[in-house]
């Protein structure tokens, strides 16, 4: 995982490049790259917990209110923080069921339009989301100003 700046016309944003490599049955696709931001880690973390009530998950970094993009040191330790998160979910075959988890390490789609799919609100699958963001062109979506 590595930290990449956002730039938007209000203010800088941080977000997070998410690379994994599997060889795990449990995912459509191999290798995935995406890019996160810290609120989505967040959402993931309470629907992860809220559909897994007798796990207790790893946390992840508290919100620092003011973040400054040159803190150098406090952005390692979130993204830190993050791997971790990332890690320890990782191990657990109960959350590797969840469809949220493989939408988000393996999709760009927001966090309303994963909720959209898992709830069977789309015309396209979990599988259909992940393949098609791994047969598109564009890397990351482009950000709104």
């Amino acid at each position: 995982m590595r930290r990449e700046n956002v730039h938007k016309k209000s203010a800088p944003k941080i977000g997070w490049v998410t690379s994994a490599t599997t060889n795990s049955m449990c995912f459509t696709k191999k290798t995935s790259c995406v890019r996160r931001r810290y609120k989505e880690f967040a959402w993931l973390r309470q629907r992860l917990q809220d559909n897994a009530v007798l796990i207790s998950l790893p946390e992840i970094p508290p919100k620092t209110t003011f973040l400054s993009t040159s803190n150098a040191k406090v952005l390692e330790q979130r993204r830190q923080g993050l791997q971790e998160f990332l890690e320890k979910v990782l191990q657990s075959n109960i959350l590797l069921s969840d469809s949220r988890l493989h939408l988000f390490l393996q999709t760009q789609l927001s966090t309303t339009e994963i909720e959209a799919c898992v709830s069977g609100l789309t015309d396209y699958t979990v599988t259909d989301a992940v393949h098609r963001h791994a047969t598109s062109n564009q890397r990351f979506p482009v950000e709104e100003a």
